[in-house]
């Protein structure tokens, strides 16, 4: 007896159960990010899953450029970059802070699954993360489709050889992981609620988009709100791009009447600035999510929330 109880314990290979480290990390990240696509798209075939994924921001795009025609006349065509890139990256914006978000919602209540996928040995939120990843890929070609879209059909200036490649490639990096920590913050607000969590992701989204410049500059909203928008990363991030792909365009942050030209009597904030300023505000977002989902996802399973379906 004594002989096979020890025997039991000597058998049993702990990295089952608490994972394997750094390997396991990658692997499990890799999984959650092919489950995230064949979830999405797995009710239709590749061809017309990507019709249907690029047909939303493209008609965006088309109905903000058809209104800035109508509305500002002949002149508006100077506006156009300022339009299409804010338009076509906010497909980005909406992807990745949706996706963390629903993703609980779809296991929760959907398939009923999230107790399951939280005790299996990879780290949550890292399966929450590689989910994610599978609809910003999705916003990723929604956004380059309206960029071209853009330049092809709606006389879009773009000239490859005055882009600042390696400013763009930096923002568009430190503007994703930003996102992300955003999508973390609305993961851990939805473990909590319950009757109407769907609606969150976009709720918030819609916030944004009326704080950060997405498609008009911040020197149209009040003071408080610009000094909100200027706390944001995602401001910054959109300044950035439209920087790096526009040289010389319009900027959503500086000019008469913003809160930026008051404070530091520039017109527009430079490259520096706007990459300094991007780093530093997603640090700080990135250590609220980080802390907000410890906080949440240690409540939850105080409260039995990750095994309770809310039938919201």
């Amino acid at each position: 007896m004594t002989a096979r109880a020890t025997a039991i314990p000597a058998a049993f290979d702990p990295g089952r159960a608490e994972g394997r480290g750094s390997a396991d990390t990658a692997r499990g990240f890799v999984t959650a990010a092919l489950l995230g696509w064949r979830m999405e798209a797995n009710w239709t075939d590749p061809l017309l899953f990507f019709i249907y994924s690029v047909a939303k921001p493209v008609a965006s795009a088309l109905i903000l450029v058809f209104m800035l025609e109508v509305i500002a006349g002949p002149g508006a065509r100077d506006l156009r970059s300022f339009v299409i890139v804010g338009s076509a990256l906010w497909a980005f914006v909406m992807s990745g802070m949706a996706g963390l978000a629903w993703s609980v919602l779809d296991d929760r209540e959907r398939y009923r699954m999230l107790k399951y996928v939280y005790v299996s040995p990879s780290d949550f939120l890292v399966l929450l993360v590689g989910r994610g990843v599978a609809r910003i890929a999705i916003g990723a070609m929604g956004a380059l489709i309206v960029l071209a879209v853009g330049v092809v059909f709606l006389g879009l200036r773009f000239d490859p050889g005055a882009v600042d490649w390696a400013m763009l490639g930096l923002v568009l990096l430190v503007g994703l992981a930003a996102i992300v920590a955003l999508g973390v913050i609305l993961a851990a607000v939805c473990m909590q609620t319950r009757q109407e969590s769907w609606s969150y992701p976009e709720a918030v989204a819609g916030a944004l988009f009326l704080l950060v410049g997405a498609v008009f500059p911040l020197a149209v909203l009040p003071l408080p709100a610009q000094a909100a928008g200027l706390a944001l990363p995602l401001t910054w991030w959109l300044e950035g791009v439209r920087m790096a792909l526009f040289p010389g365009g319009r900027s959503a942050i500086g000019g008469e009447g913003s809160l930026w030209t008051a404070w530091t009597g520039s017109a527009a904030p430079d490259g520096g600035a706007i990459v300094g300023t991007l780093l530093a505000t997603s640090l700080m977002i990135t250590l609220v999510a980080a802390a907000a989902f410890r906080v949440s996802e240690r409540r939850a399973k105080d409260r039995g929330l990750i095994d309770r379906t809310t039938g919201s």
